[in-house]
């Protein structure tokens, strides 16, 4: 069975910078937390409205964790007590199945064409 795709949310230029090194330049809150915050589907939309509201020139990169490092995405607690992944490592431009541009909606939130799907196991091996 397929691992559900996870997604990142970025600036166009730094998809950009990806595609021409083969990783994904950290963001300003990546660097200072010390890993790259990714969501699941369920749980895009919500970053989204909260996190990149008025950030023009977005895209949602769509990234297969099986092509991640071995052992760097964790499963970990974080907003409403809902496990987000966390990769602890480089974003290699390898994951990336597709990148999508998100155009700003009337309220400046990034549209996001993304299909639901369940939350990850309760599996305490992962987190």
């Amino acid at each position: 069975m397929p691992t559900a795709p996870i997604y990142k949310i970025c600036p166009a230029s730094h998809w950009r910078t990806c595609q021409q090194t083969g990783r994904l330049p950290l963001s300003p809150v990546d660097a200072a937390d010390g890993f790259i915050h990714l969501s699941a589907a369920h749980q895009v939309q919500q970053t989204a409205a909260r996190h990149f509201r008025h950030q023009p020139d977005l895209v949602l990169l769509e990234v297969d964790p099986d092509r991640l490092p071995p052992g760097a995405l964790r499963w970990e607690v974080s907003r409403g007590g809902d496990r987000f992944p966390h990769l602890y490592g480089d974003l290699p431009a390898s994951a990336v199945l597709r990148a999508t541009p998100a155009p700003l909606d009337a309220n400046g939130i990034p549209m996001l064409s993304v299909a639901p799907d369940p939350p990850p196991p309760d599996d305490s091996a992962l987190a």
